[in-house]
């Protein structure tokens, strides 16, 4: 199937022109949109598929978040616990209101990428997916994961997040969310409570990502480095003390990079892991210990390992 990029991009183009493109958050998610688009492409080709199926996935990408616009417009959030699934609302303006036919004439791949844009936020994709259907959404699923580090370290949270900066400054981190921090996985939706727990849930993006050329992404671009520097008036909020844990974590990505195998790379973060975490530790019976800046570099050790295999990637098959 022939899939014309131009088309297909000035298709969305002439879509997101009938929102206020001079509105920061159209032009966020308008932005957004094309570097997933990128990213998605980058990834395809580093898992050696056809130019027909990298052209697909890039044209995942430029579907993805179709209904952003009119979320924004009804509810003015992009928080979906406030308004409504943007991913069910992408599907709805593509495929139920067939501006699907906009982007491309063959109805042969619509299964396809209607899957892949209905799940591309969702915490877990279906076991039932096929495998060429699951390739293709978690080529999506990582490349929105590894542009939203970066969209909220360039895009102030309190535009994000209709939020004003001193209630983010001070908010707290629901234990839930940090419960899903530490067990290194993806954060509900639904756990979110606090402000704070946005830049907590999309940090844990990283340890969810699937392909190697992802993880190199992520270590190339820096955006989770700076993430790290998320400042706070909350003692028991995330970085303390910012500006120091950016280096922390580049010394720990630097240190791993000698490594030779799996097995050293985790002796050399576990030992950095020590390192900086027991000096903190603290035996207090019946008391949940504080998210301080040590933990949350203690956590981070681990998500650093698997991005730390950016240099073994080219060593691995695809997943």
């Amino acid at each position: 199937m022939k899939i014309d990029r131009a088309r297909a991009q000035k298709a969305f183009a002439d879509y997101a022109a009938h929102y206020n493109t001079a509105d920061a958050k159209v032009k966020l998610k308008i932005d957004h949109t094309y570097r997933v688009a990128a990213l998605c492409a980058r990834i395809a080709q580093s898992l050696a598929l056809p130019p027909e199926d990298v052209d697909l996935a890039w044209l995942s990408g430029i579907l993805h978040d179709v209904g952003r616009f009119e979320q924004l417009r009804r509810y003015n959030t992009f928080i979906d616990a406030q308004s409504v699934s943007h991913a069910a609302l992408s599907v709805a303006v593509l495929f139920d209101e067939g501006r699907i036919r906009d982007y491309l004439d063959d109805a042969g791949a619509d299964a396809l990428l209607r899957t892949a844009v209905e799940w591309h936020s969702a915490f877990r994709l279906p076991e039932a997916l096929d495998d060429r259907t699951r390739l293709f959404c978690q080529i999506l699923r990582d490349a929105d994961k590894i542009d939203i580090l970066r969209v909220n370290v360039e895009t102030p949270m309190e535009e994000i997040y209709n939020v004003s900066t001193a209630a983010l400054r001070r908010s707290p981190v629901t234990p839930a969310v940090l419960d899903a921090f530490y067990a290194h996985h993806c954060v509900l939706h639904s756990l979110k409570q606090y402000p704070a727990d946005n830049a907590v849930g999309h940090a844990s993006l990283v340890f969810e990502l699937c392909y190697p050329e992802s993880l190199r992404i992520v270590d190339e671009q820096g955006w989770l480095w700076r993430l790290l520097d998320f400042k706070t008036d909350n003692r028991r909020c995330v970085c303390r003390h910012p500006g120091r844990a950016a280096p922390l974590a580049e010394r720990a990505v630097g240190v791993s990079r000698y490594s030779k195998n799996a097995i050293s790379w985790f002796d050399n973060i576990e030992g950095l892991l020590q390192s900086y975490t027991q000096p903190a530790r603290r035996q207090t019976k019946g008391r949940r210990t504080p998210f301080t800046f040590r933990r949350i570099v203690s956590s981070y050790c681990y998500a650093i390992y698997y991005i730390c295999i950016t240099d073994k990637c080219r060593y691995l098959p695809p997943r």
